[in-house]
């Protein structure tokens, strides 16, 4: 059973804990759409100051909504198109401090400010993303990036 934990307010720190929590909430489970639903879940508890979190699943030359935490969102985002798609071309995480100022941004809630999007590639094929929306302007710095990079990683081998 899953138990929330209290965090210490050391980002760091913290975000270990959280990679460590996935890791024990993932463990010997293989089912892809349980281990996103409780990733994203995991990642909606942990985060604060944020409006979505989820996941697009790469099919068919286009992403397509997974799991998530929050208000209904776009469906499928073609490749190449906003920041999930140009995440996906460049095959590089993408953390916007201010979305309004990002070339094609695709609006799925209008209250969101700043996004940070990690590519997810399996054996060197596209898997998808993770994708994280807030309502605050510069919400993610490189620690995020850092230690959700880090997530990314213990989900991959889980899916």
């Amino acid at each position: 059973m899953f138990q929330t934990q209290n965090y210490s307010g050391n980002k760091a720190k913290d975000y270990e804990l959280l990679i460590k929590q996935l890791g024990a909430l993932l463990d010997g489970e293989h089912d892809t759409v349980a281990n996103l639903s409780n990733a994203s879940a995991l990642l909606n508890q942990f985060l604060d100051k944020i409006n979505w979190v989820g996941f697009y699943l790469w099919k068919d030359n286009e992403l397509v909504l997974g799991p998530f935490q929050g208000l209904p969102a776009c469906i499928r985002i073609p490749y190449g198109k906003g920041v999930c798609g140009t995440a996906i071309k460049e095959q590089k995480t993408q953390r916007i401090e201010n979305v309004h100022q990002f070339p094609g941004h695709i609006a799925c809630d209008s209250a969101t400010q700043s996004e940070i999007v990690i590519p997810i590639i399996i054996h060197s094929e596209l898997y998808g993303v993770l994708d994280i929306d807030s309502p605050v302007i510069d919400r993610f710095d490189e620690t995020d990036q850092q230690y959700l990079e880090q997530f990314v990683d213990v989900l991959k081998n889980h899916l």
